[in-house]
């Protein structure tokens, strides 16, 4: 005898029930995916499928294979312009996520004025990049009227006795970089500031306690406790670092002049310039594509590491 909740009319209307849910759930998430479709997938996949063609941005396209990609590979300034992405975010990992991490450490504990530290450290990231750009640019200035440095930086090194050291920091190509480098590290480490405090703010306090009833010092509860328990928001820390490092340029472009462009370049200025310069749109897709991809590289690269020492 079939009972009232195996007969089919039962199991029908349970069947319709579990394909309304599902499509209510589909509609309320629809939107989302047509603006990821529309705005993220498809400039994806034409870019891929520009990378293919020569193409000027107006006209007929042509096809040419792996042409942009074997050019791409033998393009000095290409390859020179990761290079200088790479030494920022070698700079940014080692002196902005350093700093944030020294602060953030400062502020987790109990001192006065711990909410307007908080407030000035993350002025810097919501500042625009532009904005970044031209202060620095007026701090770096190295120019003179009427005998006094225009640049602060060069003014004070003037009037605290070391005239030596003053410099044209943006017009030197031997430190036009490392100033680059050190002010998108100033600009950037509040974000990493927030992200670390609010993961030490997990930390159960009773480890700290009882390390310390143990006989541990700062260094050893720091390495032991502090660092291992961090090592997952430390991780998104240094990813999050590498892929916004690597794709500076707003900044460049507001601090540094383009007769230095070949010494500041980095790969997103080349696909600008290909793009605007010589209306390479093909050559320009391939560019970013061989970027995204160098991207994605480094970020399972380093998460990879982190998991080996983790279980090492």
């Amino acid at each position: 005898m079939t009972g009232p909740r195996s007969s089919p009319t039962y199991l029908k209307d349970a069947a319709a029930a579990v394909v309304k849910d599902r499509l209510q759930n589909f509609f309320f998430v629809l939107p989302a995916l047509m603006i990821f479709g529309v705005f993220y997938l498809y400039p994806f996949l034409n870019m891929v499928f520009l990378s293919f063609h020569d193409w000027s941005g107006i006209g007929p396209m042509r096809f040419t294979g792996l042409e942009n990609y074997r050019e791409l590979a033998g393009d000095s300034l290409w390859w020179d312009s990761v290079g200088h992405a790479g030494y920022i975010t070698l700079i940014a990992l080692i002196f902005q996520n350093a700093l944030a991490f020294a602060l953030a450490l400062a502020c987790d504990r109990q001192i006065r004025m711990k909410r307007f530290y908080c407030i000035v450290f993350f002025i810097p990231p919501v500042l625009s990049e532009v904005v970044v750009g031209l202060i620095w640019n007026w701090i770096l200035n190295p120019e003179m009227q009427a005998g006094v440095h225009i640049g602060l930086l060069n003014h004070l090194l003037f009037i605290s006795g070391l005239p030596q050291m003053v410099h044209n920091w943006l017009g030197d190509p031997k430190t036009a970089l490392t100033a680059i480098a050190v002010v998108h590290s100033w600009k950037g480490f509040g974000w990493g500031f927030v992200m670390l405090l609010a993961g030490l703010q997990t930390i159960d306090k009773q480890l700290y306690e009882a390390a310390r009833v143990d006989g541990a010092g700062a260094w050893k509860i720091l390495t032991g406790i502090t660092i291992p328990v961090m090592m997952p928001v430390i991780l998104a820390v240094m990813i999050l670092t590498i892929l916004g490092s690597m794709q500076v340029f707003i900044l460049i472009l507001s601090m540094v002049s383009q007769g230095l462009v070949n010494h500041t370049d980095v790969p997103v200025t080349r696909i600008l310039s290909s793009m605007t310069g010589t209306d390479r749109f093909g050559y320009a897709c391939a560019q970013a594509v061989l970027f995204g991809a160098i991207l994605v590289f480094i970020s399972f690269g380093v998460k990879k590491l982190s998991d080996m020492a983790r279980q090492g």
